[in-house]
């Protein structure tokens, strides 16, 4: 993205990771998708101030700390009145944050249809189930082109490399950021022309190559927010298209 060049978050200046670090990056994925993703049976989780449904292969809020993290930035917004997309909704957590900021209709949706489902359920629990909208979908490509957005936000998959199933779509986005390439083009078709996507990723994900596929999609970029958890940043960047008049 045009964070500054030397900004140690920018998506253009991230280094190789180390040795170290790919094993450890692997070790954290083998506990994560044998006892989080994958375990047996639904859970109930309170994140954020919310009652959460949890099930198998749905990224868990509460275990995983950036669903918080998140969820706590989407409650200092101005959304009142205003539409939200919520994309890659997992439990619902962030559709549940965008209601609980005044947003008048929020669209969730989710490749993966237990997490669908979960948020569903999730939004009836918190009651916002009249305002939130589930929709299984690959990113936006099952949402109408019109109304358009005031606000997207996404936390997807922040690692390249192939998923082994659907559990595993919550780590990986597929060689490249494959799974995930389009969701730029289709947020600058949706939003409107003063609209904010907001995008969260790790301070490990490839960010020179996400950078590449913000800028090819027009967008500009700013971080703002960022949060240590010791081992790795989670970082937050706020895109607004470029004014091309």
């Amino acid at each position: 993205m045009d964070e500054r060049i030397d900004h140690p978050y920018g998506l253009a200046c991230n280094r190789p990771p180390t040795v170290a670090r790919r094993c450890l990056r692997r070790t954290i994925h083998f506990l994560a998708y044998h006892f989080i993703l994958t375990r047996r049976g639904t859970r109930e989780a309170r994140a954020a101030g919310f009652r959460l449904v949890v099930p198998p292969t749905v990224f868990h809020p509460k275990m995983f700390l950036s669903s918080e993290f998140f969820a706590c930035f989407i409650d200092g917004l101005e959304l009142k009145g205003k539409s939200v997309a919520d994309v890659g909704a997992g439990s619902g957590i962030l559709a549940l944050a965008a209601a609980r900021a005044g947003a008048e209709q929020v669209v969730a949706v989710d490749i993966n249809p237990y997490a669908v489902t979960a948020t569903r359920e999730n939004a009836r629990r918190n009651g916002a189930g009249d305002r939130i909208v589930t929709l299984c979908s690959h990113l936006l490509s099952a949402v109408a082109p019109r109304p358009l957005f005031d606000v997207i936000v996404s936390s997807p998959p922040s690692f390249p490399g192939e998923p082994k199933d659907l559990a595993d779509r919550a780590w990986f986005a597929g060689p490249g950021y494959r799974d995930i390439a389009a969701l730029f083009a289709q947020a600058g078709e949706r939003l409107k022309p003063d609209g904010r996507f907001y995008l969260l990723l790790s301070s490990d994900s490839d960010l020179g190559l996400l950078g590449d596929l913000t800028r090819a999609a027009r967008f500009t970029t700013r971080l703002v927010a960022k949060r240590s958890i010791g081992f790795e940043f989670f970082i937050l960047y706020e895109l607004r298209r470029q004014n091309t008049a």
